[in-house]
């Protein structure tokens, strides 16, 4: 499904749908340039998710771990370009512990992606405008 939003407000919105039905151990690869929107997207996933916290980019932490009706883990992967720098997180841990993981730059995880993860591609169309790809199986919930 290819969804177009026209502003970071409706970009947070869409996130926010998606929040509201992500469930224990459900992960979100999530692509896209820098700049694209993709912490834009996933702010409005936390709120869904009821994070009571501002959400910011890991980019140097790697992951950030939230509360709110689930445990949610951000992963930013922007900084590592080898598999196995991210295997040595124990990133795959991370895929069963009941929380939810949304994961910007998901493309760098290769075959450590479980083939269950919903894919979230965002594409920049102009200043304001971004395209958003969801995969069938997160589209057929957003309707």
């Amino acid at each position: 499904m290819k969804l177009l939003t026209k502003s970071a407000e409706e970009t947070v919105e869409l996130g926010r749908k998606i929040g509201a039905f992500l469930l224990p151990n459900e992960i979100i690869a999530l692509t896209g340039t820098l700049g694209a929107g993709k912490t834009t997207l996933i702010q409005g996933v936390a709120e869904g998710l009821g994070v009571k916290d501002y959400v910011t980019s890991p980019t140097f932490i790697i992951i950030n771990e939230y509360q709110g009706r689930s445990l949610f883990y951000h992963i930013d992967l922007y900084r590592l370009d080898d598999v196995s720098q991210i295997a040595d997180l124990g990133i795959e841990e991370y895929f069963q512990r009941g929380g939810i993981c949304v994961i910007e730059w998901a493309e760098k995880l290769g075959a450590l992606l479980p083939q269950t993860a919903a894919k979230i591609e965002i594409k920049t169309v102009s200043e304001n405008e971004r395209e958003i790809c969801v995969s069938s199986g997160l589209a057929a919930r957003l309707k």
